[in-house]
């Protein structure tokens, strides 16, 4: 079993793969194996979190950089929005100019601060490579990223993966998300693993794709925890409790 506080960030080469429904429906999974998940949403400037959540607007990571900064800062759980009994999120900017007065050095306090509250962190990211991305994937972990395969993504995938070896991260799992879309795949798996350089560590198959999934999101469910929807078979519930499982460490 994994240390108290696991950081789990999740990053991609292009918007548009599923990143911000994937890292909430970690979440989702962790909750229903009863573990503690902290959501932290680190596109400071745009995040989605709290529109895909539909979460009242309150407090946000910049009040309490604000607050730590001037010395107003004395509860954790007073910025962030519960969810459940399981996970919290707390939730990037109100307006993106906040975003760049935000010191990094506190922004590492802010996730070490949380880190001893809960058992994971998820952080979710933009896919540009800006000093809050790359803060949360040095901090991680564990790093899961987010492919499909859209040349471009793989590319920029490619570039990354690079940037990360060279930095000797051993820490990166590769997801291939095929639920995020209803065409036919392009790339084989042998190809997008001939682009990247590495290893494809996981698969959401198709068989995840949520039909009129707009309907879904606009109810701010995290979506493995709606009533209304339902794993599709044993074997994709299966799929996603082994994924985080594995990923969190989780023996039992």
């Amino acid at each position: 079993m994994k240390n108290k506080g696991m950081i789990i960030t999740i990053n991609s080469g292009k918007g548009g793969v599923g990143k911000t429904i994937f890292a909430t429906t970690l979440a989702g999974v962790f909750s229903y194996l009863k573990k503690k998940v902290l959501l932290i949403d680190m596109d400071l400037s745009s995040g989605g979190i709290s529109v895909l959540l539909d979460i009242p607007k309150g407090k946000t990571i910049y009040n309490l950089f604000d607050d730590i900064i001037n010395n107003r800062y004395k509860d954790e759980d007073a910025y962030v929005y519960k969810y459940d009994d399981y996970v919290s999120v707390l939730a990037s900017c109100k307006d993106p100019r906040e975003a760049s007065k935000i010191d990094s050095n506190v922004l590492e306090q802010i996730i070490n601060i949380y880190k001893n509250h809960y058992d994971y962190i998820v952080i979710d990211t933009t896919h540009i490579p800006n000093r809050d991305t790359l803060l949360s994937l040095d901090m991680a972990d564990v790093i899961l990223y987010l492919i499909g395969d859209n040349p471009q993504e793989l590319k920029n995938t490619s570039n990354l993966l690079s940037i990360l070896k060279d930095l000797n991260k051993d820490n990166v799992k590769v997801i291939l998300n095929n639920s995020y879309k209803e065409e036919n795949n392009y790339f084989s798996k042998y190809d997008i693993k001939s682009v990247i350089e590495h290893n494809i560590d996981y698969i959401l198959p198709k068989s995840l794709y949520v039909k009129n999934i707009n309907q879904y999101l606009m109810e701010g469910k995290i979506l493995i925890l709606n009533n209304k929807l339902s794993f599709k078979s044993d074997k994709d519930k299966e799929l996603l409790i082994k994924l985080a499982k594995d990923v969190g460490d989780i023996d039992e």
